[in-house]
């Protein structure tokens, strides 16, 4: 980690500089407290210093909290001609440049993890969850990320019930939390491949292992779910020790493919379903550069697959409304891998944007839908 300096009291501090999402270290830290207005704030921030808070945390999550305010005032306007993929941009564009602002009120987290502020919270627990045991020293972090990690060690210590499991999951910090189960439940009621109730799987881009074990417990009598994310094949693991699935569920770190001369008799793939870049390890679960997942994914199934055996592509429509992707597009890649869709079983969305009418996306969320298409070679389909 890099390490930043700053004079705080008239003494010259140092201390490494921690960010999950590599954001670069500080140039410039000034020492601010309570005395300081979200107004004022802006104005340092946008001059390129770093505050460093030294007051009380209620209080900076108020200040941050406040600044935000400020910033989404600045309503995005609907383009005049209707562009949803234009309007998505622009959001994405401000929701960026707010949590760069945001990120640059800082805290420094001690060597034991703790925080030494008036009215801060024990996050020491939550710290070690994220960050691993302290051994580094005193570190500063940006108040969003501290909050981040905060969050994410409640789902992890709450768990999320998945109804088709019967139990609960419990999500890493990083890992991509399964909180939109349509999907879910589309792979929990497709059936399997003609004439295999118990078939080899591979579980593409596993996350928490949820499809992995949903599929184990419906009989599949042995999956092999990689992720690329350390974390997310750690979190699998635990869950399928948790679930008793251990023997039948096997999760290893791959960049999608498995490293095995196997094949599988299905695949299941839910990749990130909009194009663009990610600016988050968890955005890994959403964007996906270029279709680089997506288009690997289906010019590399017929390979790992055995005869008769069929792919499972599970893909919100999203994209196709904000314009990013048309479904012309999306079957012309499928053809074009050499594979055809022998079915398709489509659900509405059940999260809460899909009803949110002061989503400025709204337009799009509305007509969502997630579609899991069951795709076989061409040479073997089914009569």
């Amino acid at each position: 980690m890099d390490t930043v300096s700053w004079t705080e009291n008239g003494t010259r501090r140092n201390a490494f500089w921690r960010s999950a999402n590599a954001t670069p270290a500080p140039a410039r830290i000034e020492v601010v407290d309570d005395r300081i207005s979200a107004p004022g704030a802006l104005r340092s921030i946008r001059s390129g210093a770093t505050l460093l808070w030294s007051g009380d945390f209620h209080n900076a999550r108020q200040l941050s909290r406040a600044i935000d305010r400020r910033l989404r005032r600045r309503a995005l306007r609907d383009p005049e001609d209707g562009d949803l993929g234009a309007l998505f941009h622009a959001h994405r564009q401000a929701r960026s440049e707010r949590a760069a602002l945001l990120g640059k009120i800082v805290i420094v987290l001690e060597s034991d993890h703790s925080i030494r502020l008036r009215r801060a919270p024990d996050v020491r627990a939550a710290c070690e969850h994220a960050y691993g045991t302290p051994a580094q020293g005193v570190s500063l972090v940006s108040l969003p990320e501290i909050l981040g990690v905060v969050g994410a060690y409640e789902w992890h210590r709450e768990g999320i019930y998945i109804a088709e499991l019967g139990a609960r999951l419990y999500p890493e910090y990083t890992v991509f939390a399964p909180t939109r189960d349509e999907y879910i439940d589309l792979v929990a009621r497709t059936p399997f491949p003609d004439g295999n109730d118990h078939p080899v799987v591979f579980d593409i881009g596993t996350g928490t292992g949820v499809l992995a074990a949903v599929l184990a417990r419906r009989g599949a009598r042995e999956v092999l779910a990689t992720d690329i994310n350390p974390r997310a094949v750690r979190c699998a693991q635990e869950n399928m020790r948790r679930l008793d699935l251990g023997d039948r569920v096997r999760a290893v770190q791959a960049d999608l493919w498995p490293d095995t001369t196997r094949r599988a008799d299905l695949i299941v793939c839910n990749p990130p379903w909009l194009p663009g870049r990610p600016t988050s390890t968890l955005e890994l679960g959403i964007y996906d550069p270029a279709s680089d997942v997506l288009n690997r994914f289906l010019t590399g199934l017929t390979d790992h697959l055995t005869p008769g055996g069929e792919g499972w592509l599970i893909l919100s429509d999203l994209a196709e409304h904000l314009g990013l992707r048309t479904r012309a597009e999306l079957l012309a890649r499928i053809a074009g891998a050499g594979l055809d869709v022998v079915a398709e079983y489509v659900t509405a969305p059940r999260h809460s944007r899909a009803t949110d009418r002061a989503d400025p996306l709204h337009a799009a969320r509305v007509l969502e839908r997630t579609v899991l298409r069951r795709l076989v070679p061409r040479a073997s389909r089914p009569e």
